[in-house]
This record gives structure tokens, C-alpha cells and sequence, in this order.
């Protein structure tokens, strides 16, 4: 610990720590040694719980296969992706052998919250480069848009004679940190939480006080034109976090603080999950998640990479899914029973889209024919399915959802199912059942570590059931006809038109599946279980990486429908014109899916099963 503590010591912001917290953060550090090009965590996956700090060797910095950035000893990374709890903006890529630190977020995050902290996360954050924006020409990110264009409210105004109380309550109803108190002279005080615990609650300044009395005057103010960075870094430098933003002429446009700077170009999720957090009922709810599929549009229209945009839907529908699980609770009493909600289907796997529905699924700690607990189970899941169709994410036609006996289970009648279905993969519906409850991710209430998720990965010891699904995955064909063009709808409302999801993608996540649980992967992502497979040796290299490639084509282009579809007003969906393609795209579709057909043939053809 003490070579740990010394060598913390010596570099920011460390440097800065007392004697016990930096023995504090020492005691947590874990060394994890890492080969030359290993990753260390990708890029889109599930947010950091930890910082890293490069010990020895360097480490990469990577946006989609392009080295962005070095970092050498002594420098911080994964923190930002912990701090805004957002999926991760970089690959992290060992160069060379290197060693890094493992700061877990409990002894992290407070050390980073720190004055001394969030200053050396905001210098290191705007000198680094901007992920899925380097070679982007519009700046979009915080620290290059002027803070006029980040204001997310109106600001709340008071007078100086106004009471505490009533600005606080002001400030209560309006979700809002601080108020603006306009002087007589003409200048400006602000009343921040920070006033209301240190000057009412510690200091003693009475609650029917003029608010003149625990407020900071004169405030500090910023232009609209300045730039992000550049305020960020005054706002730290000034040790004040809430800044009135001012027009031109002198009007005040609102308040600016370090949390809207902070969360860099991911800020509009960010704030959209906070709001999700925060919402009292469901209306609000509503209101928060209408703002969405706008910003998925926006995020697609910025250059963000399709599965960095699909893991932003994810951690708000799971946002989404909490907080109304969390309301029905409260509404309902304490459950007779602990109980989980899992994601399924696409959420599960951080692939959603706007057209995503919910795949969901329950499962209790208790005896699986209790009535108590299975009426109160069905009361919970109907209220948060309800809630997430006026959200604008519908239930899955199907049938797939935690209101269904079939996905609502004891977790011991879970593993006893399980297993009937690993033992004899031929009954009814085992092998689609065996495909949801793979991808299946815990949201809420469950124990760590996830009870399912070791069965799940037992898959891999069956073979008869291995076999199965890699037929079921190869009977799902790619869209390409015997003259090798796209095969399209030839009648009704959807005539003319491609499937993207179930003649593009399927055939892709099927197989992904099939691979990655014969590889053991612990992921169920669709390019992570690729890429398993590809180092167990299930799929080769070449087959691999083609199959990754045209999910990331694929997905593009679904993307790139669906977005079309918000900015026109329409539901979106999964059938594309091919003529609406250039004949650049139109071609490369067509090379994508005949590399998938590709794959099924020697897949089958090393399996026996004859795919032509």
C-alpha cells in the first residue's frame, strides 16, 4: 500500500489529497496487468463503476479503431463515463505491457467530486479529443458551443426582501439549484443549495430571513457567446459552480453550472436521465421521456455511433423501468417477496432503437405458487408496462413481458426451467425461451451476482442444445435473392420495401447468440459475443469481423430510417425502400448480406446441416 500511496502521491489530483484519504484511495487500488494491445474496456459498453489510473506501460485512447489520444503514467481515465454514469465514450487499449490502478467508485467518486477533483477532471477533459466527433466540423460538443446554447430552464428571479423560504420553495417546484437575486443597483446575488445547507440549515440564518441574508453578491457572470471550456474552467478556477448567463444587452438568460459542462456532448441524455430520476409520477415520466427520440435524433445527427446511440436508449429505458418500478412499489407496499425485473430482447442486449419494444421478464425469491406474491407481481409489472407504453416504449407484441405467467417466475422455478430446457432443447418453445432469457439483463432489484447468469452460461455444456440454436440461428436468411439482389415485401401495405430488422439483423444476433454462448462470453451484446467467439475459436477471425461489419452496417442504415421517420412526424419502423439507397449503399447492403450467407453456409457446412 505504501508503494500504492506514493506513487497516488505524486501526480494529480492525488497531490492534492490529505494523508488519509490517500491512504484510503491506496488500500482500494487493485493492480490489473494488461498485454500489449489487450482492451481494457471497449468502447459503448455499460458504464465505468471504477477509475483507472495508468501505472506502467500507456494506454490508448480509441474511437471506433482510430488512436485518439496516449496516456502515460500517472494519468486518470474511465472517470468520466463513472462520474456522468453514461456508457463508455473511448476504447481503452493497453500499449504495450502496461499496469493500471483500479479505483473503485466508492473511494473514487468523492475524492473527484472535490474541488481539487472536478478541477483536474475539467482540464484533462477538454484537452482530451471529443469521441465520435474528432473529424466532425461543428463543434458539437459542450466545451466548444457557447453556454447560451446549454441552457436547459429558465432561471428562478427573486427579489431581495423575499424570504428564504419562499426562494427555496421556488427553487423546489422549478427542479432548480439556485435562484438569481436581482439588486437594487443592478447587479446580481444567487442563492445556491449550497447556501441554503451552509448559511440556513449549519449557519443559522432563519428560514423567514430576506433571502439578501444568505445569499453570494455580487455574483459572478458570464456572456452567452463564451465558450464551454473556457467558462468551466473560470467557473473552477472562481471555486463557484452556478453562473448567470447574460445576453448581449444586459437581460438574464439563465444559469449555467459545472454539471451542464461536465457532461460534455453526452449533456442532453444526461440531463434526460436525470430528469427520468427525479420525476414524482408518471405524468412527469411522460414528460421527461418525450424528449427522447429527439435526442436520439439529435446524438445520430452529431455523428455518435450507432451502438453508442443504441447504449444511451438502453440506460434511459432502464432509467425509465426503475423509476416507474420504484413508484409502483410505493404505491403497491412491500412486496410479500424480493423480486427482479430482467431486460430481454434488444434492451437487454443494449441494441435499442426507437422502434424497440420491451422484452421483460420477473422472477422472486420465494415458493413459485404463492398467490400473494404472484397477484402482486402482476399488479407491479402491469403498472410499469402501462407506464413505459405512454413513454413511447410498447410492449412486446408477442407477448414477451413480465405480466405473462410464462415470463414471471420464482427464481428457483427459473433454474429448474432452465435446466428442463438445456436437457431437452426440443420442447415446445425452448429454444426462443432459452434465446430471451439469454440475453436477459437485470434493471432492478436483483442480488449481486445475478442468480440466472451463471446457468446461462452453462449453455456452453449442452451440445444438443448448442446444435439447435445454431440451426435455429441459420434458419433466419439473409434478404438476398438468386439473382443477388435485395429481397423485398411483394404485397400489402409494405410492399416494395426491405425488413432491416428481421432479414438484416436477426440472422446476425442469432447467430451472435449461438456463438457467444458456446464461447461462455459473459456479454450479451451483439459485436461483444462476436468477438468472444472469435477468441474461443467458435467463429473464425474472418467470419467474425464480417459479421460484425454488417451489424454495424445494418444497424446504421435502421438508424438512419428511423430518425428520418421522427423528423417526419412518423412511427418509426424497420422497412426501408431500397431505392431510397444510393447505389453505393445499395451495394454495399447486398456484399453485407451475402458475407452473412456466407457465414451460415460454412457454419452449417462445419455443423452438418447442410445451409445453402
Amino acid at each position: 500500500m505504501d508503494e500504492v500511496a506514493a506513487f497516488l502521491r505524486a501526480h494529480p489530483p492525488f497531490d492534492a489529497l490529505a494523508a488519509d484519504d490517500l491512504d484510503r484511495a491506496a488500500a482500494a487500488a487493485e493492480s490489473l496487468a494488461f498485454a500489449d494491445g489487450e482492451t481494457i474496456f471497449a468502447q459503448g459498453t455499460e458504464p465505468q463503476r471504477a477509475a483507472w489510473v495508468v501505472r506502467t506501460g500507456a494506454v490508448e485512447l480509441v474511437d471506433r479503431g482510430r488512436v485518439l489520444d496516449l496516456l502515460a503514467p500517472g494519468e486518470l481515465f474511465g472517470h468520466p463515463s463513472m462520474l456522468a454514469e453514461l456508457p463508455t465514450g473511448f476504447e481503452a487499449r493497453a500499449n504495450g505491457a502496461t499496469t493500471c490502478y483500479r479505483l473503485p467508485a466508492g473511494v473514487s467518486r468523492p475524492l473527484l467530486a472535490r474541488r481539487e477533483g472536478m478541477r483536474h477532471v475539467a482540464r484533462t477533459l477538454l484537452a482530451r479529443p471529443t469521441p465520435a466527433r474528432a473529424s466532425a466540423d461543428d463543434g458539437a460538443g459542450a466545451p466548444e458551443r457557447p453556454v447560451g446554447a446549454l441552457l436547459r430552464a429558465a432561471p428562478v428571479v427573486c427579489a431581495p426582501d423575499t424570504t428564504v423560504r419562499e426562494t427555496a420553495r421556488r427553487m423546489t417546484e422549478a427542479d432548480q439549484r439556485c435562484a438569481v437575486v436581482r439588486l437594487p443597483d443592478g447587479g446580481l446575488g444567487v442563492l445556491t443549495d449550497g447556501d441554503l445547507r451552509s448559511r440556513v440549515v449549519a449557519g443559522g440564518v432563519p428560514p423567514d430571513a430576506p433571502v439578501a441574508a444568505a445569499m453570494t453578491a455580487p455574483a459572478h457572470t458570464v456572456g452567452e457567446h463564451r465558450l464551454g471550456g473556457d467558462v468551466l474552467v473560470e467557473m473552477l478556477d472562481r471555486a463557484v459552480r452556478h453562473l448567470p448567463v447574460l445576453a448581449a444587452d444586459g437581460r438574464l438568460l439563465g444559469v449555467i453550472d459545472d454539471v451542464d459542462l461536465l457532461a460534455a456532448e453526452r449533456r442532453t441524455p444526461f440531463h434526460l436521465r436525470t430528469a427520468i430520476a427525479r420525476a414524482p409520477d408518471a405524468d412527469a415520466l411522460v414528460t421527461a421521456a418525450a424528449d427522447l427520440w429527439p435526442t436520439v435524433a439529435a446524438l445520430h445527427e452529431a455523428r455518435v455511433a450507432p451502438e453508442h446511440v443504441g447504449a444511451i436508449v438502453t440506460v434511459v429505458a432502464d432509467a425509465l423501468v426503475r423509476r416507474l418500478l420504484d413508484l409502483a412499489v410505493a404505491a403497491a407496499g412491500e412486496p410479500p417477496a424480493p423480486f427482479a425485473w430482467l431486460a430481454l430482447g434488444s434492451l437487454a442486449r443494449r441494441e435499442g432503437v426507437p422502434s424497440s419494444d420491451v422484452d421483460c421478464a420477473i422472477a422472486w425469491d420465494g415458493d413459485d405458487d404463492d398467490p400473494a406474491v404472484r397477484a402482486y407481481v402482476h399488479g407491479v409489472a402491469r403498472t410499469v408496462l402501462d407506464g413505459l407504453e405512454r413513454c413511447g416504449l410498447p410492449s412486446d407484441a408477442k407477448g414477451a413481458t413480465a405480466d405473462r405467467p410464462l415470463f414471471a417466475r420464482s427464481l428457483r422455478a427459473w433454474g429448474a426451467a432452465l435446466d428442463s430446457w438445456f436437457e431437452d432443447p426440443t420442447q415446445e418453445k425452448a429454444l426462443i425461451l432459452v434465446s430471451l432469457v439469454g440475453d436477459g439483463r437485470p434493471v432492478w432489484g436483483v442480488r449481486r451476482p445475478d442468480p440466472l447468469a451463471a446457468r446461462i452460461r452453462a449453455a456452453r455444456t449442452h451440445p444438443d442444445l448448442l446444435r439447435l440454436l445454431a440451426r435455429f440461428a441459420l434458419s433466419h436468411r439473409p434478404p438476398t435473392g438468386f439473382m443477388r439482389d435485395l429481397v423485398v415485401e411483394h404485397s400489402g401495405e409494405r410492399k416494395g420495401r426491405l425488413d432491416l430488422k428481421h432479414g438484416g439483423l436477426i440472422p446476425i444476433v442469432d447467430l451472435a447468440r449461438w456463438a457467444g454462448l458456446a464461447a461462455g462470453a459473459a456479454e450479451s451484446a451483439t459485436p461483444a459475443r462476436l468477438r468472444a467467439a472469435r477468441a474461443a475459436g467458435v467463429l473464425t477471425d474472418d467470419d467474425g469481423r464480417m459479421l460484425e461489419e454488417a451489424f454495424t452496417l445494418v444497424s446504421a442504415l435502421r438508424l438512419e430510417h428511423q430518425v428520418q421517420q421522427i423528423r417526419a412526424g412518423e412511427r418509426p419502423d424497420d422497412h426501408l425502400r431500397p431505392d431510397d439507397l444510393s447505389p453505393l449503399t445499395r451495394s454495399y447492403l447486398k456484399d453485407a448480406f451475402r458475407a452473412v450467407a456466407a457465414v451460415q453456409r460454412r457454419v452449417g457446412a462445419e455443423l452438418s446441416y447442410g445451409v445453402v
